[in-house]
């Protein structure tokens, strides 16, 4: 382990990852907009040296995982690939809770079909609409990690105390929670992690994905710390959650070449004393 990496399970990765959801068409649903602007991401985020990406087989559905497959396959060796289970789409692209034992199960097959692996690296349980008997949902995940169908489970969406119930239950391997500058609630559950040594790994990093433009990267705060240390303020945003802690792995989506080079050039930004007083108080 490096500074600039962190283990997930048996396996480490660089600290900066990336998340496929914004690959798929609007709310992560239906196909993408460019499919081949799609797949040049992928390929040039393993270029940059991503070796942790995220996905899901409900994102599209099997529109993402399809796209890693076909972009990727055959995976780099260093490549690890992290999905998640607990959620389904209708034929709108509603989401509907999928978290009973046999339908996380379903799709787990559903993710190693869809991007041609026998195992995967990690697999979280999302809990969706209040998430149901959560010892019934960590038994099947542990069943099916026992089985050899998935390497480590994580958990997303959770609380600490979910958090805490679970690691005596079984090995957590990383935690999905929202988090970012202006969404902190999951301050308490990242420390936590960082006592057990698991990896947390923020979702919505620079603002929810569903939300449009919901504030955090046109805050005028952000953008004047961002224009004094000369960076754009995605990149400070980046910076700031890499500075919360060695276990935080981020995996920042977009479906833009451009803006995948802007994310994985955040690891250059140096926060200052002056910036780290700013963005720590900065409020909605």
């Amino acid at each position: 382990m490096t500074d600039d990496t962190f283990p997930l399970g048996d396996r480490s990765v660089r600290r900066i990852g990336f998340g496929a959801m914004q690959l798929a068409g609007p709310g992560a649903f239906g196909p993408p907009r460019d499919r081949a602007t799609a797949l040049d991401v992928l390929r040039k985020a393993v270029e940059l040296g991503v070796n942790h990406i995220d996905t899901a087989q409900y994102y599209g559905p099997d529109v993402v995982n399809g796209l890693i497959r076909e972009a990727l396959r055959p995976y780099p060796d260093d490549l690890v690939l992290v999905s998640k289970v607990g959620a389904a789409r209708d034929d709108s692209g509603r989401w509907l809770p999928a978290l009973a034992p046999e339908q996380l199960r379903a799709g787990v097959l559903d993710n190693l079909r869809s991007l041609g692996v026998d195992r995967l690296d990690a697999v979280n349980l999302r809990l969706l609409d209040g998430g149901g008997d959560f010892d019934a949902q960590l038994d099947a995940m542990i069943a099916i990690r026992d089985e050899g169908l998935i390497a480590g489970i994580g958990l997303s969406n959770v609380s600490r105390q979910q958090l805490v119930h679970a690691v005596q239950r079984t090995e957590i391997v990383c935690v999905q929670n929202p988090l970012n500058l202006l969404a902190r609630e999951s301050l308490p559950l990242l420390r936590e992690c960082q006592e057990l040594g698991i990896a947390f790994v923020p979702f919505f990093p620079l603002g929810s994905a569903f939300a449009g433009a919901d504030g955090l990267l046109t805050h005028p705060e952000l953008i004047a710390v961002a224009e004094r240390l000369e960076a754009l303020p995605s990149q400070v945003a980046l910076a700031w959650l890499l500075e919360l802690g060695p276990n935080v792995l981020l995996i920042p989506g977009t479906s833009s070449l451009g803006h995948l080079i802007d994310n994985m050039t955040a690891r250059r930004v140096r926060l200052d004393d002056e910036a780290r007083k700013i963005l720590d108080t900065i409020t909605d």
